[in-house]
């Protein structure tokens, strides 16, 4: 390398220099050649790179091109360069950085087309498939469609169009169903709600009364709606007095002290006053806690007195009709639907009293005829005539379209008993309504009973393998029902298995026997007797209770 001097600096500004770096400038090859050394300065500080050929089997370099401008394109061109057409006759053969982007466009190219192919023979399976789905959907369709009108007969038709009716939720659908406990009376989501209501209003109510306060309806809606986080309407009140029409008075009154802008003094205000039992001096009673909790038990019996008549509503439409004493009845019948029970019907509220207040022209004239001039009279006299005439052709163009009442469809006939004698039907359905009539009357202790009765097969089995595992011809109960419990699939405290234990020993004495001695109390087990025959007469005396 070539070291630089100071007086090159001076030789650079010359304009002698300029020149002939103008020259070396046209002579600059193209990015496919390389400069020579003979047009390189030796005072310059860059150094000349080696013309290195690109071998046949590696790639070409990544160089930097410079920008071709068509005014240079005469002089850019050297004899050195293996891209310009010095000779015509000579083919012209690509360089190698185009070579290799031909090959990979050409690559591209094929991969495109395989991946086209394949998406094309995906989109061809999809498609038979999902043909083969449309078919064997049309065949279920079709079939259920004749299964459908075998089913149904030439008398029960469906009607076509059907009232639109707002679906109910399932927790309000099917709310008897998830209570928690036995089974019983139960009522209606929509009556409980109310049953909750008459509770808050009685709260409410019970509050104002005690500290003499007048009791309005806004009042007692606010209250009940901060209590329920549900709206409180003056309907609901309405079946409230439906369904314990002795609960509260209820009078308009005007003259009400409120501390509210929306309500004026003079307006009318629906006051609520609990009736009560006056005492023997004749002073105002207050409601206490003794006499909510009555006041809500005598408004839960009497909802309950309104589900027991639909209910025996329902038993009356049966075949074959059936009839339970209400004072017998423990649960609502199986086919029974609780939650479909119609809704309480509300009860008319006092209403303000109408002021009379003058709209028409008519009434306007007839009350102060004596005060008017004979033109005003006149003039309402002619708007008294041109309002009547639109109203009387109105009324005369439109007739009155009579109430239709809405059909209810026919109840369809089962086609799927043709064939089987009625003898057998009526024997089969005799049972069913003596098994649910047995069901419905069932007391709560019967109840309980049945269940333990139930589960006495697998702890009979159990109880036998806990002796043979013990190896022991008696036992005590505390160590028995440990072992019963671990060995149980209910889950079951050690006191009600001690239960289950009373009541086996009871069934079948033969085989279990209960000694006292002391304080504790021994169990003995015949373990040579048949467990399958125990268990067969577990099970019949199951059914024998169950009916």
């Amino acid at each position: 390398m070539a070291q630089s001097r100071v007086t090159d600096f001076y030789a650079r500004r010359r304009p002698s220099l300029t020149a002939s770096r103008a020259k070396s400038a046209c002579l600059t090859p193209s990015p496919s050649g390389l400069v020579t050394p003979e047009f390189t300065r030796s005072s310059s500080r860059k150094r000349a790179r080696p013309a290195t050929e690109p071998r046949s089997d590696q790639p070409a370099p990544l160089a930097r091109r410079r920008l071709r401008l068509p005014g240079l394109d005469s002089c850019s061109s050297s004899p050195a360069d293996p891209s310009s057409p010095a000779d015509p006759g000579s083919p012209v053969s690509p360089s190698p950085v185009k070579r290799i982007k031909i090959a990979t466009v050409s690559e591209g190219q094929k991969q495109d087309k395989v991946s086209s192919e394949d998406s094309i023979s995906e989109l061809q399976s999809c498609l038979r498939r999902a043909r083969k789905l449309g078919a064997r959907a049309r065949a279920l369709r079709a079939k259920v469609q004749e299964n459908a009108v075998e089913s149904c007969t030439p008398d029960a038709k469906v009607p076509t169009e059907q009232p639109c009716v707002e679906k109910v939720p399932a927790y309000q659908r099917f709310h008897a169903l998830a209570q928690p406990g036995p089974p019983g009376l139960i009522l209606p989501y929509k009556y409980q709600v109310l049953a909750e209501m008459f509770r808050s209003m009685d709260t409410i109510v019970s509050m104002l009364h005690n500290r003499a306060e007048t009791v309005t309806f806004a009042k007692v809606k606010q209250g009940v709606q901060d209590m329920m986080r549900k709206r409180f309407e003056e309907r609901n009140v309405g079946q409230i007095k439906t369904v314990y029409p002795t609960s509260y008075c209820f009078r308009q009154e005007c003259n009400v002290p409120t501390f509210k802008d929306s309500i004026k003094r003079s307006d009318y205000q629906l006051t609520i006053e609990p009736l009560l039992d006056r005492e023997a001096g004749g002073g105002a009673t207050q409601l206490t806690a003794t006499c909510l909790l009555q006041r809500r038990h005598i408004f839960r019996q009497n909802l309950v007195e309104r589900v027991k008549q639909h209910h025996k509503a329902f038993l009356a439409s049966l075949n074959p009709p059936m009839a339970v004493p209400e004072d017998q009845l423990t649960r609502w019948h199986p086919r029974f639907n609780v939650d479909e029970v119609p809704d309480i019907e509300a009860a008319e509220l006092p209403q303000p009293p109408v002021r009379e207040k003058l709209t028409t022209a008519q009434e306007v004239l007839s009350r102060a005829r004596s005060l008017m001039s004979p033109k005003m009279e006149k003039a309402l006299s002619n708007l008294v005539l041109r309002s009547a005439e639109p109203s009387s052709s109105g009324s005369s163009s439109s007739p009155a379209l009579p109430a239709t009442p809405p059909a209810t469809p026919p109840a369809a006939s089962p086609s799927a008993l043709k064939g089987v004698s009625q003898a057998l039907l009526e024997r089969i359905r005799a049972k069913e309504v003596q098994k649910q009539l047995a069901q419905m009357t069932r007391c709560p202790e019967q109840e309980l009973r049945l269940r333990r009765l139930e589960r006495l097969p697998e702890l009979a089995r159990v109880l036998r393998g806990v002796f043979v595992s013990e190896r022991k011809p008696a036992l005590t109960m505390e160590v028995v029902c440990a072992r019963m419990v671990e060995s149980c699939r209910a889950a079951l405290s050690p006191g009600e298995m001690e239960k289950h234990v009373l009541l086996l020993s009871e069934l079948l004495p033969d085989w279990l026997s209960l000694h006292r001695i002391r304080t504790d109390t021994y169990i003995k087990l015949d373990k040579a007797a048949d467990l399958a025959g125990l268990t067969a007469r577990l099970t019949h005396q199951v059914h024998t209770e169950g009916l």
